[in-house]
């Protein structure tokens, strides 16, 4: 059995959860509010305080849906009691970020031009420095997504490590051409 899909989920005060008849899960906390519906064969419980995910049998592709929906709805309590950052770091002589209200920015990425980004319902952004973003949200996947598409406008380059990196992120430098 899946030890993921096993653990029961743990909702704390103040945030209400409703399993709708329909498949559909919806969690309410202090940051907001998220629904989802899961799959068919799958079912969520409120057992007490705790959220319990159960699968009908053990075939394969129940299996495979049992830790990803329990995954998913433990993500969806953490976001809304909690909410979700990613941290992003540019580097390179130039390169900056401007803020433009909580859920705009202007980059600078070596471009002949400055690239706009705008933040989907949900996400705000915060820039600290000129060379840091952050990027907030209650919803795990769309805070992922929102910071892999800013990082993809510049990634890393092995040679002299220009770029936006996520933060901690290790970019493996090459050797350039050897001078003679």
């Amino acid at each position: 059995m899946s030890r993921i899909g096993r653990a029961p989920i743990t909702v704390p005060s103040g945030v209400s959860v409703a399993v709708g008849a329909d498949h559909s899960v919806t969690v309410r906390g202090p940051q907001g509010e998220l629904a989802r519906t899961v799959p068919a064969g799958i079912t969520v419980r409120q057992d007490g305080d705790a959220l319990v995910v159960e699968r009908p049998d053990d075939q394969r592709q129940n299996r495979a849906l049992h830790g990803l929906t329990r995954s998913l709805v433990a993500n969806m309590v953490t976001g809304v009691t909690e909410g979700f950052t990613k941290e992003l770091e540019i580097v390179g002589v130039g390169y900056r970020a401007l803020p433009k209200g909580p859920a705009a920015l202007e980059l600078a990425l070596g471009f002949s031009h400055p690239v706009h980004v705008a933040a989907p319902e949900g996400v705000t952004f915060e820039v600290p420095t000129a060379t840091r973003i952050i990027v907030r949200g209650i919803d795990k996947e769309k805070v992922g997504q929102v910071a892999a598409d800013i990082r993809k406008l510049r990634k890393p380059e092995p040679y002299k490590g220009k770029g936006i990196r996520y933060a901690g992120e290790r970019v493996v430098r090459k050797a350039g051409k050897a001078a003679k």
